[in-house]
């Protein structure tokens, strides 16, 4: 099976960064979000992205121009009639990804092979909403895109062996590499990781130490790159609070609750970095703990 033509829906952060690595591999690719503002603010993001690779020399002015060249900007999911491969990069809510899929279906060819970005609802579930499970599967990037190494590929029950491989040879064209998860609640890397986030927010709820405490002793301590609640405010913390809430219902354990005051903060709106306040406060020169 060829892919020549890739659409996306959801021009956020994970959206555009996929509609990047995707035509810089020389893939056509269609970009959609329901706020067409935020598509035209995302190709204007993608393009800022690239520049700043041709300013530290990473990339040539022809490539940029190159992979520009490949994103169109889809006003409605009647453009996508002619890819190849679709990818939802929508917000970490079945709900909504649902609504999706049901909407995007019958505007695809029957060829057409569906992947989701979602790092942690159950694949199975998900393409059983588009009347083609066979042609369903996920494929986790991981975030900044552009920048990280590794794609969670991942098979609904009835995902068809065949798009499996043309799934995995795609990813391999983009640079990436390959780690094969089971469809089990948040995968292997959610699975692994939002636990730690989460055992890190219960270390500062119950008074062991402060934010600026905790992040650097994982950081000088086990050498992460990030601590684990500046990590939480990059994520955000309401796509962290969805994978706990899925892994708490699909696994029913008491080691994932979520620590209320992640979902105290959530209520607050206190998101992390795309809001400027969570775990830290961005709105002045430097990062400062809110507690």
């Amino acid at each position: 099976m060829k892919i020549s033509k890739v659409g996306v829906i959801g021009a956020g952060q994970m959206g555009c960064g996929i509609a990047q690595v995707c035509a810089a591999a020389g893939y056509k690719v269609a970009i959609y979000d329901a706020a067409p503002d935020r598509t035209k603010a995302g190709i204007a993001g993608i393009d800022a992205s690239l520049a700043r690779r041709v300013k530290s020399s990473k990339l040539t002015e022809e490539a940029r121009a190159a992979t520009l060249s490949h994103i169109t900007a889809a006003s409605d999911f009647a453009q996508f009639s002619d890819c190849d491969l679709v990818i939802e990069s929508a917000t970490e809510n079945e709900g909504v990804k649902r609504q999706i899929f049901e909407a995007v279906t019958p505007h695809l060819k029957s060829e057409c092979i569906i992947g989701s970005n979602t790092s942690s609802i159950s694949i199975t579930r998900l393409a059983a909403t588009t009347g083609r499970p066979e042609r369903f599967m996920g494929i986790h990037f991981m975030n900044p895109v552009p920048v990280m190494e590794l794609v969670e590929l991942i098979r609904g029950i009835a995902t068809d062996e065949t798009v499996f491989k043309t799934i995995q040879a795609f990813a391999l064209t983009l640079g990436k590499t390959i780690a094969i998860s089971e469809d089990y609640p948040a995968f292997i890397v959610n699975r692994i990781l939002l636990p730690m986030i989460n055992e890190a927010i219960y270390t500062l709820y119950e008074g062991v130490g402060s934010v600026t405490a905790i992040d650097t002793a994982m950081k000088l301590g086990a050498h992460h790159p990030m601590g684990p609640l500046e990590l939480a405010d990059f994520i955000g913390l309401d796509t962290c609070l969805s994978v706990m809430q899925v892994l708490h219902d699909g696994l029913a354990d008491s080691k994932y609750r979520p620590c209320p005051l992640l979902v105290k903060y959530v209520e607050a709106g206190w998101l992390g970095r795309k809001v400027k306040r969570g775990f830290y406060d961005y709105r002045g020169e430097t990062p400062v703990p809110t507690r």
